[in-house]
């Protein structure tokens, strides 16, 4: 594993995939520069799943290879990069990512998009932020339930809402293909995959206790609270034993 620059931020290499090493408030200043641009950026949370997924699904690699910023979003990449001999400074999850947005947004004038998830959850998602954040700018909610034939109304809607962060939970990879389909059509300066985001915020499902998630077992929390994300978890042996043959 070796350490590149790209877009003059630090970041290793896992995989064969770039992982940007900037902490949460880095983050957030960096998504902040690149709504000043008004050009498309796109930001991408990469899980152990997302690398495994990534490594047979040609789309999915070039699309975090050619991403504006790769933020490591879970303990096992974390784990990896460290294993493998350059560790990141922190997680950066994009639960954490979207709620640091909202908390922001007031004071610095950023509009956001919640888009995915089941209908109603988007929604139920921008109530509870706009009452935790006053003045919190969440400008248009749209769940994910939709064909083909939606998405010239969809990229509509977002581009008369005028965001300047797009959120999308559709899940991996969905919704990274998505956002690399349309980021040009959106007129949206900062587009960002959120997974189980909106779940979350809207109370549907909660997140580990803290001390699961400081012993890097939100993993576990999760497979218990929802035993049909069995499938994602088994992505985790091959992850370690790809990080393992790969040193």
């Amino acid at each position: 594993m070796t350490i590149t620059m790209q877009h003059d931020l630090q970041s290793v290499s896992l995989h064969g995939m770039r992982v940007h090493n900037l902490t949460m408030n880095q983050t957030i200043e960096e998504i902040g520069r690149f709504i000043e641009t008004r050009s498309p950026h796109h930001v991408v949370t990469l899980d152990a799943s997302m690398c495994v997924t990534a490594q047979t699904d040609t789309a999915l690699f070039n699309i975090v290879q050619n991403s504006e910023l790769v933020t490591p979003d879970s303990a096992g990449v974390l784990w990896a990069c460290r294993y493998l001999g350059t560790p990141l400074t922190e997680r950066v999850s994009g639960v954490e990512i979207v709620e640091r947005l909202c908390a922001s947004s007031g004071d610095r004038g950023w509009r956001l998009f919640f888009f995915g998830a089941a209908p109603g959850v988007a929604e139920e998602a921008q109530a509870t932020m706009e009452a935790r954040y006053p003045g919190c700018r969440i400008v248009g909610a749209r769940n994910g339930f939709f064909g083909p034939e939606d998405d010239a109304d969809i990229v509509r809607q977002i581009r008369d809402s005028r965001p300047d962060v797009l959120c999308v939970a559709l899940g991996i990879p969905r919704q990274e293909l998505w956002i690399d389909e349309h980021r040009n059509l959106l007129d949206v300066p900062v587009m960002i995959g959120v997974g189980g985001s909106f779940d979350v915020f809207s109370g549907r499902v909660k997140r580990a206790p803290g001390w699961m998630q400081k012993l890097s077992l939100e993993w576990l929390y999760r497979l218990y609270s929802n035993p049909r994300k069995i499938s994602k978890v088994l992505t985790l042996p091959r992850f370690v034993w790809m990080t393992i043959r790969g040193k």
